[in-house]
Formats: structure tokens, sequence, C-alpha cells
């Protein structure tokens, strides 16, 4: 039987390649530390890459005693991914560097229910990369608030974005004669926390999302979840109530029907704390300046979903829970629902888990979307399959050329 190399080494490699760019030389016994992997794997890892051309050895460390440490370094740092973020009513780009920092960022509007919205979505990829800094582009990143069935496949299934069945991957292969890489955008902001932040210290955690949507990631072992369609991490769709709101799936009483952001605004609007044309931000306006009913929906919401986050941890047992979205600018409002009911509905021994909620910008989700490409190179026998091998090939060639 072929053993499939797991998607954790697979990020742990992606993860040493971002570590070195974005700090600089580095010994084994660092790269271990920070990554949080035990010093024989990171001796087997380092290997490979230098195998591969793409980490060099430099000169020795200084010691205070014993064996002087040889220092690691990127063969090359002028690789670069684009990462995309598709919603319902535009699109954001940025371009980042093999370290994950970002080079430059855009958003334009865009319409997904468009009769031409594949065409319309393909020129303004094209017009983002066309205006890019000229070094070696690895691929391209596209993250979507749906399911994908294999990252190097990308056929799409989004009710947010009334998409189904689309061949997203496919299109965007032929159109911009570049690898291409399509992911939950949950997912993609998983493997982002796993490379670039807080996940770097933790091979199992959760990454929730909240707002236009309600979604998670989760990260078991270092790999990230997809399971047998792609859908793993649907948590916006887990039945609330019997009668409740229809949900933009097409069920009635899902978690995202009664917390996700059409649904807040919803309730503000019943309630007169916005007017009939009331959007998010004007409701978050009106928690900030004291209104009781306002701090009430954010606190129910909150409510709702730490009662479900539980059974959520309950299922997977994280070490860390990272929660982002839009609507962690109302955070401080959420959690005064969010704290008492998630820590009340925890095993005893589980209701210190550490939840993080991490400043959000929107350029975040396509962040995540531009570390799809950074974590595929070494997954040719994964789930992004030949566009693995594709952006692996690129990588390996510019090292080369340095």
């Amino acid at each position: 039987m072929a053993i499939r190399p797991t998607i954790r080494t697979d990020l742990n490699r992606s993860a040493i390649l971002a570590q070195l760019g974005a700090n600089g030389p580095a010994s084994r016994a660092e790269l271990a530390r920070v990554l949080a992997v035990s010093p024989a794997l990171m001796t087997q890892l380092v290997k490979d890459l230098i195998a591969d051309g793409l980490v060099i050895e430099l000169e020795q460390a200084p010691s205070s005693g014993g064996r002087p440490a040889r220092m690691l370094g990127l063969a090359t740092s002028s690789g670069r991914a684009i990462g995309v973020k598709v919603v319902a009513d535009h699109v954001a780009f940025v371009e980042v560097g093999i370290d994950g920092r970002v080079l430059r960022s855009a958003s334009e509007p865009f319409d997904a229910s468009s009769s031409t919205y594949l065409a319309e979505l393909i020129a303004r990829i094209s017009d983002f990369i066309a205006d890019g800094t000229g070094a070696t582009l690895l691929g391209v990143g596209v993250g979507v608030p749906g399911t994908v069935d294999l990252p190097g496949d990308g056929i799409v299934d989004a009710p947010q974005l009334g998409w189904t069945g689309v061949e997203l991957g496919r299109a965007l292969r032929r159109a911009l004669d570049l690898p291409v890489i399509v992911e939950n955008n949950v997912n993609a902001l998983a493997v982002a926390e796993r490379l670039f932040g807080l996940g770097r210290a933790h091979d199992n955690f959760l990454v929730v999302t909240i707002g236009t949507g309600v979604g998670a990631g989760i990260v078991v072992d270092g790999s990230v979840l997809r399971a047998a369609s792609g859908g793993a991490g649907e948590i916006g769709h887990i039945p609330i109530s019997d009668d409740g709101p229809r949900c933009s799936c097409g069920n009635d009483g899902c978690l995202e029907a009664h917390i996700g952001e059409a649904a807040l605004v919803a309730r503000g609007r019943e309630l007169g704390v916005i007017a009939a044309r009331g959007v998010i931000t004007e409701l978050h306006a009106a928690a900030e300046s004291g209104d009781e009913r306002a701090i009430g929906i954010f606190r129910d919401a909150g409510r709702l979903l730490g009662r479900t986050l539980a059974g959520v941890v309950h299922t997977i047992d994280p070490a860390l829970v990272v929660v982002l979205g839009e609507g962690t600018l109302s955070w401080r409002h959420w959690s005064h629902g969010f704290e008492p009911a998630f820590r009340a509905h925890l095993l005893r021994h589980r209701r210190s888990l550490p939840v993080e909620v991490e400043t959000w910008q929107d350029e975040s989700w396509a962040q995540g979307a531009a570390a799809l490409v950074l974590a595929t190179p070494f997954d040719s026998a994964g789930a992004s399959g030949d566009q693995g091998r594709l952006i692996r090939a690129r990588l390996v060639e510019q090292a080369g050329r340095s």
C-alpha cells in the first residue's frame, strides 16, 4: 500500500522557508524550537530542503562552548505568490513574498451573481498580476466561502456566491497559464496561521471566523482537516433550531442563519436599532454608543456561538482557538455572551482553553489564500496534485538562478 506524505510534513517544510524568510538565518535548533517540532524531524526536513536547493548552510554561529551551530538561510528570497479572496460583492488581492509578508494589496468590486462573473474575475486577477513586482510568480491561491473538492482541481460549491459545481480552478489555470490552488477561505486562513501566526506553536488548533458567514478551519496533528469532500469545518451549518430562519444553504435554523451578518442586521432592523436599509457598521456603532438593544444582539450571538463551539471543542480537542473575521470588530460585545456560555458548556478540565481574537484586516483572507501557494510545493502527492508539482518546480528553478 502506498503511503501518502502527510500535510503536516508539507506545512513544516513551508514553515521553515517562511521563518527563514521573515527572520533571517537560524540554526536547526532555533527552528525546531520556534516551529515546535522535534530536533530529529527538523534535521530530516532541513536535509530535504538542502537537497532540493531551497535552503543553504551558512557560516557557523558563535559558540560559548560545545560544537558551534550551522546557520541556515534561504537559497532564494524572490519567489512570490498571489492571493485572492472572493466574496459576493468584491474581490481582495495580495502579493506576498516567500516569507508571507504582504508586498502590495488591492480590492475591486465584483458581482458573483453576474452572468459574466467568471470573465470578470479572470480580468481582475490578470490586472493585479500585471502590476506585480516582476519577481518569479509561484502561483495563485484563491479562497472562496464554500466547499472545494480538491485544492488542485478547484470545483466550488458556494451558496453565499450562488455557485454550484463551478470549475473555477480549471478556468483560472487556462486563462492565467499559472498554477492555481483553490480552497475554502477558512481553511486557507488555517494554513496561514500554521505558517505565520499563532498556530506555529501548536499542532492542534481551531480557527473560527465570524462575519458574513460562520466557519472553521481545523488543524489536527499539524494537518488542515478537509475530510471526505473538502467540507470539514462548516460549523455555520450546524442546526441550532428546528424552526429557525432560512439559511443561505437552503436549510432552516443553521448557526449562520442565527448569527451571521445578515441575521444580526435583520434583528437590528426588527428592533428599530438601525433603519430599514441599515448595515452592520451602523449596528456596531449603536453598540459602541451604548444602545442596550444593539449590545444585546451581539451578546445573544456570542452566547449561541459559545455553546456551539463548546461542542466542537469536545469533538476535536484543540489546544487553541483563534477567532478571526469581519465580525471581530464588535468582539467586545460578542464576548459578553460568548465567554460565560463557552466556559460553562466545556468539560471542567477544558475550561481554561485559550481563545485568541486577532485584529482583523480584509486582506487577511487574501493572505491566507496566498499561503496556500507557499504550502503546496511539498504536497506533490496530496490534494494539490499537479498544481503542487508545478509550484515546486517554479520554486526550485528560482532557487537555481540565485
